[in-house]
C-alpha cells in the first residue's frame, strides 16, 4: 500500500514537472511568435531599423545670444529643445526613475515582475510600462486607443519596439530622449522649454520639488496641468516625492520638508510675441527666411531639400547681449509710460477736441482714418470672406470685446468694450519708440528694441520705419566741412540770417532757414559751439562752402541706404532715415572713421553643431582717423554745454518739464560722451545719438503719424523725448561692470594737426584781432 501511495505521489510529480516544462515552452514560445509577428508586420507596421536609429522629431530653432543664453525660438506646433543627459540634473533622473521604472537600470526594455504583476492584479496595483515602452509610444506608436484589442496590439508593439531601442541606445540616452520627446502642456515640448516656461531656469538648474512636480506631470500633463489645477498637481508632486524616498533618493526627513513647501511657479510664457527681443526675433525671422531661399541643403536621402527655421532645429548664434536688452527694453518701457502720461494730460478732449491730432483739419483726420481702416487686418480678412465693402464699413461701427494695450496694467493690456473706429483712434493715440545699440569696432549689435510692444504695435521702427532726422544729420555737414576744409572745431562763424540763392546747388528758390528759436545772436559762433547748440545759421553756411553732393557722399559712404536729395536744406535733417542706418553711420565716428556694417548674426549651425553660415565683416575707410576724432569731440560739446548737457547737470530738478518727463533724471554722468540731439518740425520726431569709446547707440520717438505730437518744444524735444532712454539705458549698463561698457575717452590720434584747444584757438584770434585794431589806428 505504501508502495503505492509513493508511486502516486511521483507520478504526480513528474506530471507538475511535465507541464511546468510545457507550458513554460510554451509561453516562451508566445512570447517569440508574438515578437515575430509583430516584426512581421501583423500588428500593424514597425518603423525600420534606420528610423529608431534616428528618429524625426520637430526640433524648434535657437536663437541664441552672445553671451550664451536663449532668447527664443522659431517654431510652429513643437517648442522643442534637446537638451543632453549630462545637462539633466540627478534629481530629475532620481525623480523619473523612482515613480515610472523602479527597475529602468536591470531590465531590457520589459519589466518582467512589473508585467507579471500587471497581469495577475489587472493594473490594480500598479502598471508595467518601462520608461523605454513610454518613448517607443511616444516616438512611433500614439495616444492608447480606446479599443482593447487595438490596445493590446499597441501593447505589443511597445513591447517589440522598447527592446530594439534597449540595443540602440544606452539607458542614458533613453532617459534623456523621453524628457525631451514629452509635451508638458502650455506650449512647453521637451524639458527644456517646460523648465523655461513653468520655472523661468534651465533643467540643470531645477531644484528637488520642481523635479519632482514636472516627473509627476508624466502621468497626465492635460490633467495635471499646474496653471489650471494647483492643488492636484502638488498632491502629484507630493507622491513623486515619496517614491524617491522610497527607493532612498531622499530621505524621510528631506521627503517632509520638500512636501511642506508649497508651489512656486515662475510662469514665463514662450511664444513670439512675448519674450525678450520680440522686435530683434521677428527682424532674425526675416533675415533667415532669405538665407534658407539663398542656401540650399544639402541632399540626402529621405530629407527636406531646404532648411526648415521651425523644425530643424538650426542654432542661431546672435550678436544681442541678454543682459544689455533686457537693459534697454526697461529703459524704453520706463520712460515711454512716463512721457504717455504726460501726453495724455495734455491731449485730453477739453485741452485738444481732435485728439490725439494737432493742427488738421477734419477732413485730413477723416483721411488718416480711413486709411488706417482700409489697411487694417479686419479690412482684409472680411474682404476676403467676399463681405461688401458697406458690411466691413458697418462692422467698423459696432462695439464689440477686445483686449487693448494699457500701460497701467501690469500684463500691459486690458478688456474692454469699444467700436474698431474707437480702437484705432486709441491705438494712434500712443507714441512709439525705437532703440539700437552696437559696438562700432565690430558692428555687432548689442541691443534691438522696435516699440513699445510687440503684441499690439508690431511695426518695427527700427528698421522698417524712416522718420525725419531733424539735427541728427548735422554731424554729416561739419564732418564733409573739416574733412575737405581742413576746418577746426574753434572755427568761428556768424550767427546771422544766411541766405543760398536760388540756382545755386539746385536750388529752385533762395533757401533761408531760420534758427529753432528764431532769433540769431550776430555773435561769432565756434563750429563746436555751434553744433552743442544745433544752430541752424551755421550749418547752412557750412553746406553751402562744401555743396550739398559732397555731404550726400559722405552719408552713402556711412550705410545710409534711403533717399538723400542733393539739395541744401538735408542739412537741418529734412530726409528720412531709419535707426539702424543712423546708428551704423555714427559708428564710423567712434570707430576712427572706419564704417563697420551692423551685423546682428555671427553663425548658424544645424541640429548636430555643424557650420552652416558664418558672418564676414564689410568695413569701409570713409573718414581719415582726424577729421573723425574732431567730429567726436564737435559732438562731446553737446552734452557738456548743448542740447544733452542734461545728462551731466543736476540745475533741473525743480524744472516742471524734468519732473514730468525727463525720466530718471539727474543722471550725473561725468566719463566722456559724444552726442547729438534732433528734434522735427512740430515735435513730431525726438532723436538722440549717444556714444562712448565701444558703445553707440540711436533713440528715436514720435508719434504714428506726423500730426500727432506735443505742442511745445520743450516737450517735444529730443531731449525730452528720446536723450532720456539714453540716460536710463546707460546707467544700467555702467552698473553691471561685467558689461564692459567703457568710460573713458575716445582714443586720440598720436599726429593730430587739427586743432581742438579752442582756449589757445581764441587767444590767437584775439591777438589777429588786436592787431587788426593797431593798423586801422595807424593814419597812413
Amino acid at each position: 500500500m505504501a508502495r503505492a501511495v509513493k508511486k502516486k505521489t511521483t507520478n504526480n510529480f513528474s506530471k507538475f514537472i511535465k507541464w511546468f516544462w510545457i507550458l513554460f515552452v510554451t509561453g516562451i514560445a508566445m512570447v517569440a511568435l508574438i515578437f515575430l509577428s509583430a516584426s512581421w508586420g501583423l500588428f500593424g507596421e514597425l518603423p525600420p531599423y534606420e528610423y529608431l536609429e534616428n528618429p524625426q522629431t520637430n526640433l524648434a530653432s535657437q536663437i541664441i545670444s552672445s553671451d550664451g543664453n536663449l532668447l527664443g525660438k522659431f517654431y510652429l506646433d513643437d517648442n522643442r529643445t534637446d537638451v543632453k543627459f549630462d545637462d539633466l540634473p540627478d534629481n530629475l533622473v532620481n525623480a523619473l526613475i523612482a515613480t515610472e521604472d523602479a527597475r529602468f537600470r536591470d531590465h531590457s526594455g520589459i519589466d518582467a515582475r512589473g508585467t507579471f504583476r500587471a497581469f495577475v492584479f489587472l493594473g490594480t496595483k500598479g502598471g508595467a510600462s518601462t520608461i523605454s515602452q513610454q518613448l517607443a509610444r511616444q516616438l512611433f506608436v500614439g495616444v492608447r486607443s480606446r479599443s482593447k484589442f487595438d490596445a493590446i496590439k499597441q501593447k505589443i508593439k511597445e513591447w517589440v519596439l522598447a527592446t530594439r531601442l534597449e540595443r540602440s541606445y544606452t539607458k542614458e540616452e533613453i532617459i534623456s530622449m523621453y524628457f525631451n520627446i514629452y509635451d508638458f502642456g502650455n506650449n512647453a515640448d521637451g524639458i527644456r522649454s517646460a523648465a523655461r516656461i513653468y520655472f523661468g531656469k534651465e533643467p540643470k538648474d531645477l531644484k528637488i520639488e520642481e523635479s519632482a512636480m514636472l516627473v509627476g506631470m508624466f502621468k497626465n500633463s492635460s490633467l495635471f496641468n499646474p496653471l489650471r489645477r494647483e492643488e492636484m498637481v502638488k498632491n502629484r508632486r507630493d507622491v513623486v516625492l515619496a517614491q524617491m524616498a522610497k527607493y532612498d533618493y531622499i530621505t524621510e526627513e528631506e521627503k517632509d520638508s520638500l512636501q511642506a513647501l508649497r508651489m512656486d511657479i515662475n510662469y514665463n510664457p514662450e511664444n513670439h510675441r512675448e519674450g525678450l527681443a520680440t522686435y530683434f526675433r521677428m527682424y532674425l525671422q526675416r533675415f533667415m527666411k532669405g538665407w534658407i531661399d539663398k542656401h540650399p541643403k544639402p541632399a540626402i536621402e529621405g530629407e527636406r531639400d531646404r532648411y526648415n527655421l521651425y523644425l530643424d532645429g538650426l542654432k542661431i548664434y546672435t550678436t544681442i547681449d541678454s543682459k544689455m536688452q533686457a537693459n534697454a527694453e526697461e529703459s524704453v518701457y520706463q520712460h515711454m509710460a512716463n512721457l504717455q502720461e504726460e501726453f495724455f494730460h495734455q491731449n485730453t478732449p477739453d485741452r485738444n477736441p481732435t485728439t490725439p491730432f494737432l493742427d488738421l483739419t477734419p477732413e485730413e483726420t477723416q483721411g488718416i482714418m480711413e486709411r488706417a481702416m482700409k489697411t487694417s487686418d479686419r479690412w482684409r480678412l472680411m474682404k476676403e470672406e467676399g463681405k461688401s465693402e458697406k458690411e466691413i464699413r458697418e462692422s467698423f461701427d459696432k462695439k464689440t470685446e477686445m483686449t487693448v494695450f494699457d500701460w497701467k496694467s501690469d500684463i500691459r493690456e486690458k478688456d474692454t468694450i469699444m467700436t474698431p473706429r474707437d480702437s484705432i483712434r486709441y491705438y494712434k493715440t500712443f507714441l512709439r519708440a525705437a532703440m539700437m545699440s552696437m559696438e562700432p569696432q565690430t558692428g555687432h549689435v548689442k541691443a534691438w528694441v522696435g516699440g513699445i510692444n510687440y503684441k499690439h504695435f508690431q511695426y518695427d521702427n527700427v528698421i522698417q520705419g524712416s522718420r525725419q532726422v531733424g539735427s541728427t544729420f548735422k554731424p554729416f555737414v561739419y564732418a564733409a566741412a573739416i574733412d575737405q576744409l581742413r576746418l577746426s572745431p574753434c572755427e568761428t562763424l556768424p550767427d546771422t540770417q544766411y541766405c543760398i540763392e536760388a540756382g545755386k546747388h539746385g536750388n529752385p528758390e533762395p533757401w533761408c532757414p531760420r534758427n529753432s528759436d528764431f532769433k540769431y545772436s550776430g555773435k561769432e559762433l565756434t563750429l563746436k559751439n555751434a553744433l552743442a547748440n544745433s544752430v541752424n545759421t551755421v550749418t547752412a553756411q557750412l553746406i553751402d562752402k562744401v555743396g550739398p553732393k559732397s555731404v550726400v557722399a559722405i552719408a552713402k559712404n556711412l550705410g545710409m541706404s534711403g533717399d538723400i536729395p542733393e539739395v541744401p536744406s538735408i542739412a537741418l535733417g529734412t530726409l528720412d532715415a531709419n535707426v539702424y542706418d543712423m546708428v551704423g553711420a555714427y559708428g564710423a565716428f567712434a570707430n576712427q572713421g572706419v564704417y563697420v556694417k551692423p551685423v546682428m548674426v555671427t553663425r548658424i549651425e544645424n541640429k548636430d553643431g555643424t557650420v552652416l553660415y558664418e558672418y564676414v565683416p564689410e568695413t569701409k575707410d570713409v573718414l581719415s582717423k582726424e577729421v573723425s576724432y574732431a567730429m567726436v569731440d564737435l559732438m562731446k560739446g553737446v552734452t557738456e554745454s548743448g542740447s544733452g548737457a542734461r545728462l551731466r547737470h543736476t540745475y533741473g530738478k525743480n524744472n516742471s518739464v524734468y519732473k514730468e518727463v525727463i525720466t530718471g533724471y539727474p543722471y550725473e554722468f561725468t566719463n566722456p560722451i559724444a552726442g547729438k540731439t534732433g528734434t522735427t518740425q512740430n515735435n513730431s520726431d525726438g532723436w538722440f545719438m549717444g556714444m562712448v569709446p565701444n558703445l553707440v547707440t540711436g533713440v528715436w520717438v514720435g508719434g504714428d503719424e506726423r500730426a500727432i505730437h506735443f505742442n511745445s518744444t520743450a516737450y517735444g524735444q529730443g531731449a525730452s523725448m528720446a536723450l532720456p532712454i539714453w540716460g536710463l539705458y546707460m546707467k544700467k549698463n555702467y552698473a553691471n561692470e561685467e558689461l564692459g561698457i567703457s568710460q573713458d575717452d575716445f582714443q586720440r590720434p598720436e599726429d593730430m594737426s587739427i586743432e581742438l584747444d579752442c582756449s589757445k584757438f581764441a587767444a590767437e584770434m584775439k591777438l589777429d584781432n588786436d592787431l587788426e585794431d593797431d593798423l586801422e589806428d595807424l593814419d597812413f
